[in-house]
């Protein structure tokens, strides 16, 4: 993709003749989406039918997956594909969609738990929007990381009893065991919790595929746009989860640095909702749902005087208390949120994009009285700023145009590779920001299939994307592709064929229309008749003085004449 002329600084100048706009509310859409059907339990997203829109896995009375496929009308997901319970005979607990066999065609392994230190899974084989009987059955002793080990772009399973390392680790169980680039390298690398509540980080080197760096607490995820991928955990700091926290370190850094601190809200402390012993771990949902460049949070809190629970939004904002002078960035709470406030008993609240335009909405599952699933609510996230984005979808790339059976190479969640970008904003700075894509699949962690960078009020291009795909063990070439002068409010769908040739990778780009977009239309459209009318009148008076001039001269003709 070759370096474009057009700069689009002059769009910015024109926004300013409509004023800026930065309204941040929800709307319920939740009838629009799945009519009467908003009912289980939401486990997963991936595009199943390969049409390029984003479908919802949702878990039905534990016992049935139901696929929602996403449809251009009214409800916009629709009940199409069921999983029973008669073919597993099983509690389900966890859904991960992916290309299991390298067909290009979605297949999704099923997680189920009849005892406490017993997981079974299973893999449903897709073949032309069906699924097949699985075959696989294996045994873990907790839900498993899907990643990729070896580098081929087809997932592997990574857990108890799994895929080995060179040296013995005992994995926490629950586990928030991550596969995500951690030093920079656009190879992904291991990050695993361990017994006595420690990571163990293993980095992708040349000589050996896994080496053990070092030893910290965490959870893998960007925090303060720095472009390097930081720890965040969050915490109770008592055996009955009263107080919490969250923390995070910098890469190599052995500090851990507090960026939440306050849980008071109207004279009452809240705390992380945290379920028995060996359920799922603390969860942090990330997305930047306000485009400017640092990563959000949703998670549910409870109230610690009484039963409320309910979601929250985790703003990342600068920092303005004393512990975290040293990164710069912070979480601030939105308590006064009517729309997410108004549902009771929430349980998990997450990001995803429902309109397909690059903001991201929420959805949040609660309780309800009589009933053994969970309720599903939708909420449509009205932001409206001269804000900018790029999303990026990284495909298999195990085909290109050519895939067998003439499937479309659409259809397939993949763990592993990591999108950086850099540019220069508003003020001239330079920014950059980074994300990994599917870095983790168990204990409903609800990553999307593709990644959302904000980037600002920077209207320009992108001045370079990077995309990296996880290399083969002992392979010293690094496997990674840049673009330039992407067009900001896009999405990049890249197609990593052949692996091992980034130059020959394919990058196919679609345009997303926003209210940038629209108010910038309308200001040029506003300008344009602008000077359509001072054009009209110009040439209005240069004819009047015309024609004023026309009859001097046959006045003074006949004058002369006399």
């Amino acid at each position: 993709m070759g370096k474009l002329p057009l700069n689009l600084t002059y769009f910015t100048f024109l926004l300013l003749i409509l004023g800026h706009f930065h309204a941040f509310a929800l709307q319920d859409v939740t009838v629009e989406l799945f009519g009467a059907s908003n009912y289980g339990t939401v486990a997963a997203f991936g595009d199943f039918n390969a049409d390029k829109q984003t479908d919802i896995f949702i878990i039905r009375e534990q016992s049935e997956i139901v696929i929602f496929l996403a449809d251009s009308k009214a409800p916009y997901f629709k009940p199409k594909v069921n999983i029973t319970k008669s073919v597993l005979n099983a509690v389900i607990t966890s859904v991960v969609p992916g290309d299991y066999d390298g067909d290009s065609q979605m297949d999704v392994l099923l997680t189920s738990q009849s005892d406490a230190d017993k997981v079974e899974v299973f893999i449903f084989w897709g073949d032309n929007q069906t699924l097949g009987t699985p075959p696989l059955n294996k045994t873990f002793t907790d839900q498993p990381l899907v990643m990729d080990f070896n580098g081929d772009m087809i997932p592997d399973i990574f857990g108890g009893g799994a895929l080995s390392l060179s040296a013995p680790v005992n994995m926490r169980v629950p586990h928030s065991n991550a596969f995500i680039d951690l030093n920079k390298d656009f190879t992904a690398d291991l990050f695993l919790t361990t017994v006595g509540s420690k990571f163990e980080t293993w980095l992708n080197k040349v000589s050996r595929a896994l080496v053990a760096s070092s030893f910290m607490l965490g959870v893998c995820c960007p925090a303060d746009g720095d472009g390097l991928q930081d720890h965040l955990l969050p915490a109770c700091l008592d055996d009955e989860c009263q107080r919490s926290s969250i923390y995070l370190a910098k890469p190599g850094s052995p500090e851990w640095v507090q960026v939440l601190v306050d849980f008071q809200w109207r004279g009452t402390m809240w705390s992380f909702s945290r379920g028995p012993p060996g359920s799922s771990p603390l969860v942090l949902h990330l997305g930047d749902y306000n485009l400017d460049g640092f990563p959000d949070a949703l998670a549910v809190l409870h109230n610690t005087s009484g039963s409320n629970q309910q979601a929250f939004l985790l703003e990342n904002v600068p920092c303005n208390i004393p512990s975290c002078h040293s990164v710069g960035r912070m979480f601030h709470i939105h308590w006064d949120q009517p729309d997410l406030g108004a549902i009771q008993k929430a349980v998990i609240a997450t990001f995803f994009d429902i309109y397909e335009d690059g903001i991201l909405d929420m959805l949040v599952l609660s309780q309800a009285e009589g009933r053994d699933d969970l309720i599903i609510h939708a909420l449509k996230n009205n932001f409206e700023a001269d804000a900018y984005f790029v999303k990026v979808m990284v495909l298999s790339g195990l085909c290109s145009n050519d895939c067998p059976d003439n499937v479309k190479p659409f259809g397939v969640n993949q763990p592993g590779p990591y999108v950086m970008y850099t540019t220069v904003d508003s003020n001239g700075y330079l920014k950059n920001a980074s994300a990994g894509q599917l870095s983790q699949s168990a204990h409903l962690s609800l990553q999307l299939p593709y990644t959302v960078l904000g980037l600002g009020r920077s209207a320009n291009f992108l001045d370079h994307l990077f995309v990296g795909i996880p290399r083969q063990p002992g392979d010293s070439d690094i496997r990674k592709q840049e673009w330039t002068a992407i067009i900001p409010n896009s999405q990049l769908i890249v197609i990593p064929f052949p692996h091992d040739n980034p130059r020959s990778w394919s990058a196919k780009l679609y345009l997303t229309p926003s209210n940038s977009v629209l108010l910038t239309a309308i200001a040029l459209i506003g300008v344009c008749v602008f000077i359509l009318v001072i054009i009209g009148i110009l040439h209005w008076q240069e004819k009047k003085a015309d024609d004023r001039e026309k009859r001097q001269e046959a006045h003074r003709f006949h004058f002369d004449a006399m």
